[in-house]
């Protein structure tokens, strides 16, 4: 294909939002997709089913991962059109102002190069334009901001059982905030509470990439090729401007596509990986910093099991009912980490956030009997925690190759104590709330890891961080990497609303600068 003016790596939630505006700003715009195509709709391949959910997580070249703590690569990632926010729940909450400013106010982690306030706008915008249900008035811990378009999504037994525990301590719960549509919306169905969200949601009520900002960009003339796997960014011979990529195609045919612009919008272990491969010592790594920084949320669920119908099959899988009371720091009396609980997610039999993973210790006989009694009558709430982006927590390149000859990512991980410690206080925290709640008994889940951020890490000083504001390398001016392969703290909430919220500044900031790329 002839040179393009933008070059996306990955068809997911933010490249699907830059290609949607910089196509409509009259940019040719080409995405690269390393997975198969995915289709809404009667006529597609979304199909309400666990079998067929699995296909949309990650499905090529192993990672190697290790460390106390090891990410899990192919339950966080998507496979094919849609990126990992095919699968994304829709949780959306929003960072909070001290989010982004940790080394400033309590002297641990990093400062990002930007403010919530700096992030304010577009967060509004993304709610509108994508739609987000939930109501800003009970969020009470929420930054300032638009309420939200629609109302929240309706609340079953589930949630008012877990809900009266947190009461009866005094503690708060709001609707949760979801990027599911309660009503007709742009266009788009309302929800059915069916609890298929891990499945792609074929009726397109979950604003994932193939319901919002894919069709736009088609729409918009953008161009997508699917099967194709971006091994390396082409530069100049010093490295400091972008030329294009390589990328071998659905045939195992190497190929070349030359840009003005380039931007890495693959999942975070994918970014640092190409950037590492691209240059002998890494491309835009001047400041030895790409693939550091690795992190994940630490997570588990707390359950219960009530004499009341819990109706779990019911609602979404991100959940009913939102509490934020054990957010806000305070180092002076412990509280070093913040944590998030999201309340009554609907639970399907088995595989992930299913009934019988609740108990793993079960087999035979007693798992059948709890079967019977907890498919009707087991409660959940996840507990979402903040962790510390260590530079030891890292990303580089293994021995093994993919089948193209490029080696694969390694990864080191291992959770910081300040945030297991809150794992300890809210642990202990959530069995008090299911016992208040009515729970004949209750138990805390096993410790994984929701979302992983990182590997190249936006910062003021190319020094000590890839990428600038707007994840522009610091190092390779055309160069941009996207995702949460820029956060520069994890927060303690489900990180797709501000990928979007990023990716729609720095469309913005591509569109006005065009001139600087030519």
């Amino acid at each position: 294909m002839d040179k393009v003016d933008v070059l996306i790596v990955g068809a997911g939630a933010s490249g699907g939002l830059l290609a949607a505006k910089l196509a409509q700003a009259g940019k040719s715009v080409l995405l690269l997709e390393t997975g198969p195509q995915h289709a809404l709709g009667s006529k597609g391949d979304l199909y309400s089913s666990q079998i067929w959910a699995r296909r949309l997580k990650w499905g090529g070249p192993n990672s190697e991962t290790g460390g106390a703590n090891p990410l899990s690569v192919t339950f966080n990632s998507g496979w094919g059109v849609g990126g990992a926010a095919i699968h994304h729940y829709a949780v959306w909450p929003r960072l909070h102002a001290d989010d982004f400013q940790l080394r400033s106010d309590f002297g641990v982690g990093r400062d990002w190069p930007l403010t919530y306030d700096d992030l304010r706008p577009y967060y509004d915008r993304v709610q509108k334009e994508v739609g987000v249900s939930g109501d800003h008035k009970a969020e009470i811990w929420r930054p300032a901001g638009e309420p939200y378009p629609m109302p929240p999504v309706p609340m079953f037994a589930q949630g008012r059982l877990i809900a009266g525990g947190f009461t009866k301590l005094g503690m708060h719960t709001s609707p949760i905030p979801l990027a599911i549509n309660t009503e007709v919306y742009n266009g788009r169905a309302a929800c059915l509470y069916d609890g298929w969200c891990d499945a792609g949601c074929p009726i397109g009520a979950l604003a994932n990439p193939l319901a919002t900002y894919l069709p736009q960009a088609l729409e918009a003339k953008a161009q997508v090729i699917t099967g194709a796997t971006v091994t390396r960014v082409l530069t100049n011979a010093a490295g400091t401007q972008a030329s294009g990529v390589e990328y071998f195609d659905a045939s195992g045919q190497r190929q070349e596509q030359m840009a003005r612009v380039v931007i890495l919008a693959a999942f975070a272990v994918q970014n640092p990986r190409i950037l590492l491969n691209s240059r002998e010592g890494g491309l835009a790594n001047r400041s030895g910093q790409v693939g550091r920084g690795m992190a994940t949320h630490p997570s588990l669920g707390i359950y219960g099991l009530f004499k009341e119908e819990t109706q779990n099959i019911y609602g979404v899988t991100g959940g009913q009912l939102l509490n934020q009371d054990s957010y806000a720091k305070a180092p002076s009396q412990g509280q070093k980490a913040s944590f998030s609980w999201l309340i009554a997610n609907a639970l399907k039999p088995n595989d992930l956030l299913g009934v019988a993973g609740s108990r793993v210790d079960l087999f035979g006989e007693p798992l059948h009997a709890f079967m019977q009694q907890a498919s009707g009558h087991l409660a959940i709430m996840t507990y979402i925690g903040e962790d510390r982006i260590s530079e030891d927590n890292r990303l580089t390149l293994s021995s093994q190759k993919d089948p193209y000859g490029f080696p694969v990512a390694q990864l080191v991980h291992q959770h910081s104590k300040t945030g297991l410690s809150a794992v300890e206080v809210g642990t202990k925290q959530g069995l008090a709330v299911m016992k208040a709640a009515g729970a004949t008994e209750s138990w805390a889940g096993g410790l994984g890891g929701q979302h992983i951020f990182g590997g190249t890490v936006m910062g003021s000083d190319p020094q000590t961080s890839v990428t600038d504001s707007y994840g522009g390398t610091h190092d390779v001016p055309n160069l941009f990497v996207t995702g949460t392969t820029l956060f520069a703290s994890t927060g303690a909430v489900n990180p797709t609303f501000t990928v979007h919220t990023l990716a729609l500044r720095t469309a913005d900031h591509l569109i006005e600068r065009w001139s600087e790329f030519g």
